[in-house]
């Protein structure tokens, strides 16, 4: 089996974590009058939920430069 680094699986993580909080986000929260970009619909909710977990749990991965 190969060598995952960590950075990726943290990515992953912050991926699924950011997608579970989009939709649930958009089905508690959401918008009612279906006006609003992001949650309006659940794709949306969900998609832009991963983008902003990826981003934001690869900011804790360790970029590390060894020599």
């Amino acid at each position: 089996m190969k060598y995952i680094s960590k950075n990726i699986i943290l990515a992953f993580v912050g991926i699924f974590v950011g997608a579970l909080c989009g939709y649930l986000y958009y089905k508690y929260v959401g918008c009612a009058s279906g006006t609003c970009a992001i949650t309006s619909k659940p794709v949306n909710s969900t998609l832009y939920g991963a983008l902003m977990g990826g981003l934001l749990f690869s900011l804790f991965s360790d970029n590390k430069n060894k020599k």
